[in-house]
């Protein structure tokens, strides 16, 4: 069994994506609320998960972006979570996230998980997410 650690990094608001890393990882789409006087957000609901060789570069130009928005509410924006992960386990983790955790943006890997025994640990900002299992 391989197991894959995974921390994640966060939150950007969509306004500010930019500031998300530029390398190889996996992402999390987010709905949330932004509360400008304490500059703090609200997880809402986690939208999407997703991976890309660069990240930064994959959010500012990801060809979803308005069917999330249409997902949101009055009030609420889109935010985005991040863990560097190499590129040989970057495929492997998504679709174990995504197998496990089936967000309602995602349908690939959602139903089936095509890879060996892996198991997942998650640290960091881990709302919504689980912080260990194993998936076959």
């Amino acid at each position: 069994m391989k197991t894959i650690t995974l921390k994640f990094n966060g939150y950007w608001r969509e306004v500010n994506k930019g500031g998300v890393p530029n390398q190889s990882g996996i992402y999390c789409v987010y709905s949330c609320i932004y509360n400008a006087s304490e500059k703090t957000v609200r997880l809402l609901r986690l939208l999407y998960i997703g991976e890309s060789e660069n990240v930064r570069e994959r959010l500012i130009n990801h060809e979803r972006l308005q069917d999330w928005q249409n997902a949101l509410q009055k009030g609420e924006t889109i935010c985005y979570s991040f863990a560097a992960i190499n590129e040989n386990d970057r495929e492997r983790a998504e679709a174990a996230l995504i197998y496990k955790i089936k967000p309602p943006f995602n349908t690939e890997h959602s139903r089936q998980f095509n890879y060996y025994p892996t198991e997942i640990i998650v640290e960091g900002e881990t709302r919504f997410l689980l912080t260990r299992f194993t998936v076959q």
